[in-house]
């Protein structure tokens, strides 16, 4: 079981409402306030996960980890749309992205995307992200700060349309607006007999990606999109949740054949 660290996020869980305070400790200064009282911030440090912790009036709550699912979802500090975890989970998977990896990918919106790929390299791998508006990148860098994520990432000011610096990556992600202006230079930055992967929201670009791809040595070329449909826990009466979020964007993955390619 993990010990409480000054630097972590952690989940206060109440049981009687089942209700979740996310804190992050890096941040937070003296005591924290909830409807049961307060808590004072240092009691939490050197904790055991799992363990309880009492507020001032003698309430109590259970104390968890914050997941990177739940930071996503519920913390991140949004300044973008974001990509979900049932597109990111799939994304990571199907770039074959592993401990060790050089992950690059543009643009860094919010970090969620970011975060994953930095979560699954580790500390021996590097994710390089190019980003041109510096208030994502402050914004990004921020949260993954708080996910004690920020060392395995390298930012750099920059517009792709002047090309990417690295030319021996094991996987390449464009999350932009016009993402097959720059399929040449994802080409040129991936390693050969490795996946490139690419997220846009409409049909229109999804064609315009595909057309660009054909121009150059890709394989294993796939266009798919997730829908997670989720149900409501009681086991009297199991049935889909009334809403289902819909449409969130398509993706694309093609493998690099080696080639000259002058486009």
């Amino acid at each position: 079981m993990g010990i409480v660290k000054e630097t972590d996020t952690v989940v206060l869980y109440d049981s009687e409402k089942d209700k979740k305070y996310f804190l992050n400790l890096s941040l937070a200064k003296g005591k924290f306030n909830t409807d049961k009282g307060e808590i004072n911030i240092q009691d939490l440090i050197g904790k055991k996960y799992g363990s309880v912790i009492e507020t001032h009036k003698g309430f109590k709550y259970v104390i968890l980890p914050c997941t990177l699912y739940d930071f996503i979802m519920y913390k991140l500090n949004r300044l973008t749309q974001i990509i979900y975890p049932k597109d990111s989970a799939y994304i990571a998977l199907r770039l074959n992205v592993k401990p060790g990896d050089l992950v690059v990918e543009s643009g860094i919106g919010s970090g969620a995307m970011t975060a994953v790929f930095a979560h699954i390299v580790g500390d021996s791998g590097k994710v390089v992200s190019y980003e041109r508006r510096e208030e994502f990148i402050k914004n990004a860098l921020s949260n993954l700060r708080k996910l004690g994520l920020d060392h395995r990432v390298k930012v750099k000011h920059r517009d792709i349309a002047e090309g990417f610096d690295e030319t021996e990556a094991d996987a390449v992600f464009l999350d932009v607006r016009e993402p097959w202006l720059y399929i040449d230079k994802a080409y040129k930055a991936l390693k050969t007999g490795n996946m490139l992967g690419i997220l846009v929201p409409t049909v229109n670009q999804v064609i315009e990606v595909l057309k660009k791809i054909e121009k150059f040595p890709f394989i294993d070329v796939e266009v798919s999109e997730i829908l997670l449909r989720k149900y409501k826990t009681v086991p009297e009466r199991l049935r889909p949740e009334d809403r289902m979020p819909a449409h969130t964007a398509y993706l694309i993955f093609a493998r690099k054949l080696p080639g000259i390619v002058e486009v």
